[in-house]
């Protein structure tokens, strides 16, 4: 946000000689959707990343964080840069979707997970024995503080460390690295919350530490740096719970085992994928009665701004296979939360810890600790800010800020002009 910046210091002097834009996120307002949005220029009917997860109808399977870069249906900047210039060495490092990409240098986490639920530390790098290099430099990579109660600057600050161990000895052209700190405060706490603004300065001083890293590994060369938030958090105070209504409704059907309820996908005639301030309602062979019915449900509930079926999802080009055949949007005050248990007691176990990969959809209550039981509680009014929801209000709107005059060409952009900012700076 522009009042953020106002406290950023470092980021300031850095952009002081040059521009600054607003920036609109396009809905799907989320990490993965904005991302590829950015580095492709094109939105998610052409790309087909339609959220932070992907529901593969013929296997009945959901896949939440896991995803590698070939889920990306459209050349991405590295792939356009390489093909203006086969000399031109790109870095990506830790956007979302980036294992497998074209990029010449890439980080990205990969744990390594056993049979027993335990996990190693790793990262998929390219070159692959490049994660070797950046452990014996740095340490490991702090995946408890990239994600959970945890979360806090020490993943940022290894990310904007390791950046400058490549750089250093690679010199890579082009460098697309996310930074991804201020998450955490602004849903846990609010956007506005003091941690929030803690978490404001926190990043600043990674800023200048990795401003000063690059500048010394550039010789101090004349690099365009170019500064954009994917989109803004908003505060919340109501939650909505989709899957609670498709089951109340008969639609959604779940499964008894040792540890709970879950959600049982294959006999299910709808169900919800959440994600911030969306769902995509995913329907029984995209029956067109039940898909009438499943919108009907939602159509002037609280909480929820839009309802989007059939040709109406083109409305946000999300007319692609992957999206939901029901979308469901939230008003600005409010979040969608995936919880389809309505006894707190018949939750499955996983709902109770940081488990990102299990639960069919995006989980911000993992940021939260409960001490009495030592677990995540099940409590989704105690987050504090989200986002997802299609800009509509200046509160909402982004900004990207450039060090040098005349490259950002209007007043306001929008995540998909992105690309075409960069690539021209190749010509």
């Amino acid at each position: 946000r522009a009042v953020d910046v106002s406290h950023m210091p470092n980021l300031s002097r850095l952009m002081s000689g040059g521009e600054t834009a607003v920036l609109r996120a396009s809905f799907p307002c989320v990490t993965w959707p904005v991302q590829s949005n950015m580095l492709t220029g094109r939105l998610p009917a052409e790309h087909g990343v339609v959220s932070n997860g992907f529901y593969w109808r013929d296997q009945q399977r959901v896949e939440m964080w896991t995803a590698w870069n070939d889920k990306i249906l459209a050349p991405q900047i590295w792939d356009r840069l390489h093909q203006q210039d086969s000399q031109l060495r790109s870095a990506a490092w830790f956007p979302m979707l980036s294992k497998g990409c074209g990029a010449d240098f890439v980080c990205m986490p990969a744990p390594i997970h056993h049979p027993d639920g335990s996990e190693d530390l790793w990262c998929y790098t390219q070159p692959s024995e490049l994660y070797g290099t950046l452990r014996d430099h740095l340490g490991h990579f702090p995946l408890q503080h990239f994600w959970g109660p945890l979360a806090g600057i020490q993943s940022t600050r290894w990310i904007a460390d390791s950046a400058a161990v490549v750089a250093a000895q690679f010199r890579p052209d082009f460098w697309y690295v996310y930074l991804p700190h201020l998450d955490y405060a602004a849903q846990k706490s609010g956007p506005d919350s003091p941690p929030a603004r803690q978490a404001v300065a926190e990043l600043d001083a990674v800023v200048g530490s990795l401003v000063e890293q690059f500048g010394a590994a550039y010789d101090g060369g004349d690099a365009l740096w170019l500064a954009a938030s994917e989109y803004v958090i908003t505060p919340v105070d109501h939650v909505t719970y989709p899957n609670r209504v498709l089951r109340q409704a008969g639609l959604l059907a779940v499964r008894d085992g040792d540890d709970g309820e879950h959600l049982d996908l294959e006999n299910s005639l709808a169900w919800a994928l959440v994600d911030h301030q969306l769902s995509h309602v995913y329907v029984k062979d995209r029956d067109p009665q039940l898909v009438a019915r499943a919108a009907q449900l939602f159509r002037d509930a609280e909480g929820v701004a839009q309802v989007l079926d059939g040709d109406d999802r083109a409305r946000y080009q999300l007319n692609h296979e992957r999206s939901g055949d029901v979308i469901l949007i939230s008003t600005a005050d409010s979040w969608q939360a995936y919880y389809w248990w309505l006894d707190d007691e018949r939750a499955p176990a996983f709902a109770r810890t940081v488990d990102i990969h299990r639960k069919p959809g995006y989980d911000p209550v993992e940021l939260h600790f409960d001490a009495a039981t030592r677990s995540i509680p099940l409590d989704a009014t105690l987050v504090r800010g989200s986002h997802g929801a299609p800009v509509e209000s200046e509160s909402q709107q982004g900004v990207i800020l450039a060090s040098r005059a005349g490259v950002l060409a209007q007043a306001t952009l929008a995540d998909t002009d992105v690309a075409e900012l960069v690539l021209s700076h190749y010509r």
